[in-house]
């Protein structure tokens, strides 16, 4: 099973994804930013872009590097990845699902305000790749994210409380598989 978590730059994914893993048996976190950092790597450098994951090979590499850590491990990957683009969540889960490789696709949700407040945080400088996806998200969760995920509303939650909510839906909804 994939435990995907969502969500725009300082909405918590990296933080509560480490607090999933340890909530949930058989767990492990799977950063696929490091394949866009692989292909980022690779010189001459491909075509340029202001985002890997325009690159068409990052999206089937981690669905083929998610397919073979679970063949190889079991269990449960836990995956903080913001995917803000509808086409690139829809080959993702697709190639994911012909693999029957079940998915559970939650967005850590914040209000805008919140939102710059822990970009500002999180560097003495404010981000400026970090806030330029502030409307990409907005946008995204207006038109379809939110639609396509269990929403995890983090304005007033820490990401510990965070981490529990998706850790309890996992454990609730495979109970519910099994029982």
């Amino acid at each position: 099973m994939i435990v995907w978590i969502n969500g725009t730059h300082g909405a918590g994914k990296t933080t509560t994804s480490a607090l999933v893993q340890q909530l949930i048996p058989d767990s492990r976190v799977f950063d696929a930013e490091k394949v866009g950092e692989t292909l980022m790597d690779i010189t001459p450098g491909l075509p340029e872009t202001d985002n890997f994951q325009h690159w068409p090979p990052w999206r089937p590499l981690v669905v083929e590097t998610a397919r073979r850590v679970l063949d190889y491990t079991g269990g449960t990957l836990v995956i903080p990845m913001t995917v803000l683009i509808e086409q690139y969540w829809r080959e993702i889960s697709a190639g994911l699902a012909q693999h029957a490789i079940p998915v559970r696709h939650f967005v850590l949700h914040a209000d805008q305000d919140t939102l710059r407040r822990r970009i500002a945080g999180q560097h003495p400088v404010p981000s400026p790749f970090r806030l330029k996806y502030l409307e990409p998200y907005a946008e995204a969760a207006r038109t379809w994210l939110h639609a396509e995920a269990e929403v995890v509303d983090t304005t007033h939650l820490t990401p510990a409380q965070a981490g529990l909510r998706i850790a309890e839906a996992v454990r609730t909804k495979s109970r519910g598989l099994c029982g």
